[in-house]
């Protein structure tokens, strides 16, 4: 008897990992509560036993298919319009039934700590973030990370959301009228390059060229000679403290060749990114820069070039827009101090005496040029706060937002502050041409325009005088007779620059010698 109650219970084990086996299963971001983006196909997939057949129901539309050799499948709604609820089945051996179902918006945010840290982390020092995450947002749905499921946006829910995701998410829903759902996958701490794959790094032409012009003058050599140096100083110093377990300063690194990663290229992608994919999106908002790319030779505008077209290939939706937040983060002075959006920005100051050397502005003018690639638009932010940390994150959600509104959803909305276009030299004055003027041009703060540099020699650089004249500006200065090239805004931190557009956003640095 025993024998045979073995056998049977065997049977019966085996009939249930069969049965598990057999059972069609979905991704952790197809579930109750998520947003559908309108507008678009719309990719339902999960996994099932091979050749089962699988039917997606969602409105009026049914779609089947079959798993393939792997368990995969996949089907593709057609285009959706806005609304919902509504109520979503997958049926294969089983039934999966998803409730409150809408349609409308969907963003997925991506980077580091400042897109990682959470409402509740920032709350206590941001007042409006405070206020709106007391709210209930019936159209707003939260997916929080690749392994946790798709959340209304309540007063329970809303502390563990992305702070900057969130408030940009708010503040889209509320401008939209419409349903919108925010995916976040970031990591804090973390360089570009684990968020872009070896084979988007590979298959990007411009970002190859920069690490071969790189490698060509790069001493790796030299470097790893020195670096057996300082490892045999650095053994000498604290080999036997390391080996009995004692807190001892990190071995010196070993050089990367030119092109490769410090860590593992695209683990963060993998983990974070990937499973999200192939969900339809309308575009991604990144915030990370502070930790650079980690690929030896490969600064952040390729590196970025890389990373947009690779995400967007795996995507398969064509050139999504893809919104970054500017760093370094703050460093200007605001148009409106006492604006909620803008007042943790640094107050005006007087002009310094000496102007700033070319090596302090460089990294902020790399940031901007990410702009450059298709379908890419910066959010600002010099004016809402400094730090690596900046506490006004419903500030930055709330200006991503109104960036989204003119350059995805094209509003009447401003999406930039004035940025150069070209200039002039006209006798021993220099026009400066400018795009994002709109309303026009204006000063704030003091009692004169600031914050251009001119030179004669491309070397030499002094304090110029500056008047807005219609919708450019005319720099001069007695000491330039003959100028050639002109700064505004350049340095790390410049309070002291005060042009504005009549919108209220403020000018971006730029120089024309490069």
């Amino acid at each position: 008897m025993r024998l045979w109650r073995n056998i049977l219970s065997a049977a019966l084990v085996s009939m249930g990992a069969m049965s598990a086996q057999a059972a069609v299963t979905l991704p952790p971001v197809i579930d109750s509560h998520m947003v559908l983006q309108h507008g678009q196909s719309v990719p339902v997939w999960g996994t099932a036993v091979s050749g089962e057949e699988v039917t997606v129901k969602f409105r009026d539309q049914m779609k089947s298919t079959k798993a393939g050799a792997d368990g995969k499948w996949s089907v593709k709604l057609d285009a959706l319009k806005v609304g919902g609820p509504d109520v979503m089945t997958i049926a294969g051996s089983n039934t999966i039934t998803l409730d409150d179902v809408l349609v409308g918006e969907v963003w997925v945010g991506s980077g580091q700590s400042n897109m990682q840290g959470t409402v509740s982390g920032y709350a206590k020092s941001d007042p409006v973030l405070d206020k709106l995450a007391k709210e209930t947002y019936p159209k707003l749905r939260l997916m929080r990370g690749v392994r946790s499921k798709w959340a209304l946006a309540t007063p329970e829910n809303n502390g563990g959301a992305s702070a900057i995701l969130f408030a940009f998410g708010v503040r889209l829903q509320q401008k939209l009228d419409m349903p919108v759902g925010i995916m976040v996958g970031a990591v804090g701490g973390t360089p570009s390059g684990y968020w872009l794959t070896a084979d988007h790094l590979a298959n990007d032409a411009a970002a190859q060229q920069s690490i071969k012009k790189f490698a060509e003058s790069y001493p790796l050599d030299m470097l790893r000679e020195k670096h057996k140096a300082d490892l045999a100083a650095w053994e000498k110093q604290y080999g036997a403290d390391a080996k009995a377990g004692k807190k001892v300063p990190s071995a010196p690194p070993e050089p990367q060749p030119a092109g490769e990663c410090r860590g593992k290229i695209g683990n963060l992608y993998e983990a974070h990114i990937r499973p999200y994919q192939p969900f339809a999106i309308r575009g991604v908002l990144w915030d990370q820069g502070e930790s650079g790319t980690a690929i030896t030779g490969l600064d952040q505008y390729y590196a970025m070039s890389a990373l947009i077209k690779g995400w967007r290939k795996d995507w398969g939706q064509g050139e999504f827009p893809f919104l970054y937040v500017q760093k370094q983060s703050g460093g200007g002075c605001a148009f409106d101090p006492q604006d909620p959006v803008t007042d943790k920005a640094d107050a005006f100051t007087p002009l310094p005496k000496a102007v700033p050397a070319t090596g302090e502005g460089l990294y902020r003018e790399l940031h901007q040029r990410i702009a450059e690639h298709p379908r890419t638009a910066m959010v600002g932010s010099t004016d809402l706060g400094p730090g690596i940390h900046p506490t006004n994150k419903s500030g930055y959600g709330t200006r991503a937002a109104q960036v989204a509104l003119g350059f995805v959803y094209e509003q009447d909305v401003a999406i930039s502050g004035p940025t150069y276009k070209s200039h002039v030299v006209e006798g021993e004055k220099v026009r400066i041409h400018f795009n994002h003027v709109r309303g026009g041009l204006l000063f704030k703060h003091g009692d004169k325009l600031q914050g251009f540099a001119v030179s004669g020699d491309g070397k030499s650089f002094h304090w110029a005088d500056a008047v807005i004249d219609g919708e450019t500006v005319i720099v001069s200065c007695q000491d330039v007779k003959s100028p050639t090239a002109v700064r505004y805004a350049w340095g790390s931190r410049h309070t002291w620059a005060n042009l504005f557009n009549k919108d209220g956003l403020p000018a971006n640095a730029f120089r024309t010698d490069k």
